[in-house]
């Protein structure tokens, strides 16, 4: 999975992006400070494949990863290339979900790029630069519909039909987000690289006094989430600065402060949790001697396919899995008493993988 985090210069952006990889991204009080997108790979947190893992006494553990690309500060009129834009957006372009980074606090220290702190004018700068972009790659595809549509294909005079109607919700202001596509309109415009298509988290970062003492004061974080509920967006309050004191610290530490905050996860895992429901994520786990290890899957994939996560051939000579819930397992407390209450079940090429299943695949080929 691939997050790109983007905002207007000086939200706390790269703050956020160091302090969630703890990758070291320079994060200076200018615009522009960002200028190739920095990479940072995070493992998922997931205490089952630590319990796993001493069961099985496995030789290494394998968390499933999330990369995080720190993408340079947006500006209006990126989209017709102000402040290096065009760049910036063909980097949005490669990443699974948007981390909308928004300044929800003032602070006269920081400055901003506009001169003055407005949330929703700030999202909608960033907004209208991401419609501008996708309006433009729109407007080239239907021409080309059009001309291939000469030939009596129905099938363009159909996406010309689709291609339309996010033209003009685009032109309305709204991202192609906001518009409930049928599954024949979805496999028409799959290979049509949207920006505004992509699932976004607004990431509302206030001051760490509104974080501990109680965001509901905080008018822009109110309207913020007007905006994510209009646009079936998720909302996450974080502060950044919290977040850079939380990852210079040891893990007892960590445990220590955030239950001073009281809180059970940080902001990190809490941005892990809604992306992986954003996207529609689970993980399923494979364990031995050799490996204990969680994978990343869509929600609804079926065995041979998630086998296929691991290797081609495991989907392509798949004979069958052998599947047993995590839950299960820890109920019985080893394997030997999950099998003799037929907790361990053999499943064919329909079974849909969930959440937490620990599975063996048999394959041939």
């Amino acid at each position: 999975m691939k997050l790109g985090i983007v905002g207007l210069p000086n939200v706390g952006k790269s703050t956020l992006f160091n302090a969630i990889t703890k990758a070291g991204a320079q994060s200076a009080n200018y615009p522009f400070c960002t200028i190739e997108p920095n990479v940072g790979i995070v493992s998922v947190p997931d205490e089952r494949l630590d319990v796993l893992g001493k069961m099985y006494n496995s030789a290494k553990v394998t968390p499933a990863t999330i990369e995080f690309v720190d993408i340079a500060g947006l500006v209006k009129g990126a989209s017709k290339g102000e402040g290096l834009g065009n760049k910036f957006l063909s980097h949005i372009r490669e990443v699974d979900a948007i981390i909308h980074v928004v300044r929800c606090f003032e602070d006269s220290n920081i400055i901003h790029v506009e001169g003055n702190v407005d949330a929703i004018r700030d999202v909608e700068t960033i907004n209208l630069e991401l419609i501008f972009a996708d309006l433009e790659l729109i407007e080239k595809r239907i021409d080309k519909a059009r001309k291939m549509s000469k030939s009596g294909d129905k099938k363009f005079l159909a996406e010309i039909e689709v291609l339309e109607k996010i033209k003009e919700t685009l032109e309305s202001g709204k991202s192609a987000r906001t518009i409930e596509f049928s599954d024949e309109e979805k496999e028409l415009i799959r290979d049509v690289d949207m920006l505004t298509i992509k699932p976004v988290i607004y990431a509302a970062n206030v001051s760490e006094d509104d974080f501990v003492n109680g965001i509901d004061n905080n008018v822009m974080v109110a309207e913020l989430q007007k905006v994510a509920n209009n646009e079936g967006a998720e909302l996450l309050p974080i502060s950044a600065k919290i977040e850079e004191d939380i990852s210079t610290l040891d893990a007892e530490e960590k445990e220590l402060f955030l239950s001073e905050l009281n809180l059970t996860q940080s902001g990190l895992d809490r941005l892990i949790t809604k992306s992986y429901s954003l996207l529609g994520l689970i993980s399923y786990l494979t364990s031995g001697e050799d490996e204990t290890r969680a994978w990343t899957i869509k929600n609804g994939t079926k065995a041979p396919q998630a086998a296929g996560k691991i290797h081609t051939d495991f989907e392509r000579g798949f004979i069958r899995a052998e599947v047993i819930h995590y839950d299960d397992l820890m109920a019985c407390g080893n394997m030997v008493a999950a099998k003799e209450k037929g907790l361990v079940r053999s499943e064919g090429k329909e079974y849909i993988v969930k959440d937490g299943d620990i599975i063996l695949f048999r394959f041939n080929v």
